[in-house]
């Protein structure tokens, strides 16, 4: 067995490889950016390198800086991760000639596989089902239109090297093709320094389904099941599952048998998946194998009890496997869920920035025999930087069926406490609690199907309307109570806290008598409704449980004015408990209005200003690319929300830019 593995990665993922090589006593090396000197992974290993400046192609995707790394620390192996140089077949070749081994496929799998295009050839002649499209790189825009249009739209255009949704554009017309084509090469570019191009049929009502595969190098290939990975935005996984709610038993089957198939083919070994797209037929399609650990291994790894870091170690060790494949059982589900640092509210727009607060679930065995993990990288104070994948931690939970694994993942997210940037937590409790995605009924395009507008929050009906109230209430009784501590006894008269309220909340107001002991609350609502609230929340707590009516909630509380701020289940909501006589005045209050920028294109997200495709004093029409902003390795375009002309550009290419800074104004 190894005595020393080198990391070449970051973040999680490095985290991850980390724990699994201290529990088999096995020492580790981390490697570190200058943005990362601080970073997590670096604080867990037992050797750390620095291999460079920021950008990871000054740092994390220098094959010879790795390679100084190991020859520094005595490394016998190196284990990738996923991203950066994972599927590198000339990293693989430069540590083979190195004389280290290399814990992942062997290089002709890279090869055979990394390559979308050669893969899918491939794919075909070991008689696996792949999508129609075109196999050859495409030159140029125009070649790419021509194509797509023999082909028949929608097409998706892929990178060739691409992964994690980068370099990859679904065009339902010439003008999207064409746009998509340059946008796709561009990322592709500077993603994985390779901008080849191919386009194929985009299969509509389509879900995403993936085999997670194992071998060694004696010739064992097993298959581990499915994983579900149908909820994405921008092609980019949100919300992972297994299994997956669709297939059944014979699908799962026949799909694990080309898998395994595709993988003796071109002799693999160590972890892979293959993945694929399936239609509501249940027939399912060739996409493409990745040659590493997958960012969502561990659903997998929660459903079948194998720890798949530790299998590919002992895996490029040489040892063979020690079950087949009818060792392999699926026991109950797993969800796993993102947390990135994008805003919701934004349109999903990156975020940077100092994590204030970092509080992720208590993981373990939870009393309700659910199961909750948490896979990280950060730590509160630490720093989410511009440079890197926004992907914060991947929060799993397992549960014995499929609805008791998402309510154990609602809970969890109620508890999960982030402060400091924009993250997409209350809309991956908004899903949790959607009916389709509950049901199971779930395609590609279900972000985009159930979300057109947005995320712009949760809405609360009556019954959560309730809760909140009654927990606002709750609350505020309590700062009541400590105001009239504080306060004391003047002369022989004592604060009295009163018995009536009013509760606002979003749009819903709450007429209520309060009635406290030492241990519970009741609040009767002013139709006769009694609900009874019992916790133990303290003036300045963050996060709180609460009894309401049998039902534990866990709510995030804090504080604007004289209003409470209470989070849950997606919603985001200001709350007002007030005495009646001030309730009443309180409606005569004039709303503040927000400041007029209907005039202004202001950045969306911190990042480079990689284009500015318009000029002072051009009209433009609604939909017209005005500006491409690049931030996270991903590039966005800006586009007029209706026909304007251009007064004043502010900014130019290249420059860096904060939020809400100004681009440019409109006439």
């Amino acid at each position: 067995m190894f005595k020393k593995i080198l990391i070449a990665n970051r973040g999680e993922i490095a985290c991850r490889v980390i724990k699994t090589a201290k529990k088999m006593g096995i020492a580790t090396v981390a490697v570190y950016s200058d943005a990362d000197a601080d970073a997590l992974h670096v604080k867990m290993a037992d050797e750390a390198v620095h291999i460079g400046a920021a950008p990871s192609n000054q740092s994390y995707i220098v094959i010879d800086r790795i390679l100084d790394a190991i020859r520094k620390t005595g490394a016998d192996a190196v284990h990738p991760g996923y991203g950066f140089l994972s599927e590198n077949a000339a990293f693989a070749e430069a540590l083979e000639t190195e004389g280290v081994v290399f814990i992942g496929p062997p290089v002709g799998a890279i090869q055979a596989m990394g390559d979308k295009i050669t893969s899918k050839k491939l794919a075909a002649e070991a008689g696996v089902s792949t999508v129609p499209g075109h196999m050859g790189l495409i030159a140029d825009a125009d070649e790419a239109v021509k194509i797509a249009g023999e082909i028949g739209y929608p097409v998706i255009i892929k990178a060739s090297a691409g992964g994690g949704g980068k370099g990859m554009r679904i065009a339902w017309n010439d003008a999207e093709a064409r746009e998509g084509f340059q946008s796709s090469k561009n990322e592709a570019k500077a993603s994985f320094g390779d901008d080849r191009i191919f386009i194929e049929k985009f299969v509509t009502q389509p879900r995403h389904i993936e085999i997670q595969v194992l071998g060694d190098k004696h010739g064992t290939v097993l298959y581990l099941g499915e994983r579900e990975c149908s909820i994405q935005r921008r092609n980019q996984k949100v919300i992972e599952e297994a299994p997956s709610p669709f297939l059944n038993e014979d699908t799962r089957r026949a799909m694990g048998e080309q898998a395994v198939a595709l993988s003796k083919a071109v002799g693999y070994h160590s972890a892979g998946t293959v993945e694929f797209i399936v239609d509501g037929d249940r027939n399912f399609y060739f996409l493409e194998m990745n040659t590493r650990l997958q960012v969502e291994h561990p659903v997998t790894e929660l459903i079948t009890g194998i720890d798949l870091v530790e299998q590919m170690i002992r895996v490029a060790a040489g040892e063979r496997l020690s079950l087949g494949q009818d060792d392999v059982k699926l026991n109950g589900w797993a969800i796993e869920s993102r947390l990135y640092a994008e805003d919701p509210y934004r349109n999903f727009l990156p975020s940077i920035g100092r994590l204030s607060r970092y509080r992720p679930p208590q993981e373990g065995k939870r009393p309700d025999g659910t199961v909750v993990r948490n896979d990280t990288g950060v730590f509160e104070g630490g720093e989410i930087s511009m440079y890197y994948d926004p992907m914060v931690a991947k929060l799993c939970t397992w549960a014995p069926d499929r609805l008791a694994a998402i309510d154990a993942m609602s809970a969890a997210l109620d508890d999960f406490e982030v402060e400091g940037i924009g993250h997409n937590l209350p809309f991956l409790s908004a899903v949790m609690q959607h009916d389709r995605f509950r049901s199971g009924n779930i395609t590609t395009a279900f972000i985009t199907e159930e979300f057109p507008d947005g995320f712009h929050g949760v809405a609360p009906d009556t019954t959560a309307a309730r809760k909140l109230a009654t927990i606002a209430t709750h609350i505020n009784h309590t700062l009541q109570s400590r105001a009239a501590q504080i306060s004391g006894t003047i002369g022989n008269h004592r604060r009295i806290i009163g018995r009536h309220w009013v509760a606002t909340i979003a749009d819903q107001t709450f007429e209520l008598t309060l009635d406290s002991s030492a241990e519970t609350t009741t609040v009767q609502f002013a139709d006769g409704t009694v609900s009874t609230i019992s916790g133990r929340w303290q003036p300045g707590q963050s996060h709180a449980h609460f009894s309401v009516d049998g039902e534990q909630i866990g709510v995030k509380i804090s504080h604007s004015g004289v209003g409470i701020r209470l989070r849950w289940r997606g919603m985001d909501l200001m709350a007002h408990v007030r005495e009646p006589r001030v309730a009443q005045l309180a409606r005569l209050m004039p709303v503040k209005l927000p400041p007029d920028t209907s005039k202004m294109l202001l950045c969306p997200m911190p990042g480079i200003i990689t284009v500015i495709a318009v000029q002072e004093g051009e009209q433009v029409e609604a939909g017209q690319a005005l500006a491409i902003v690049e931030a996270m390795k991903m590039e966005n375009t800006l586009r007029a929300e209706r026909r304007a002309t251009v007064k004043r550009i502010a900014a130019s290419a290249g420059q860096s830019l904060a939020v809400d800074e100004l681009i440019m104004e409109f006439q």
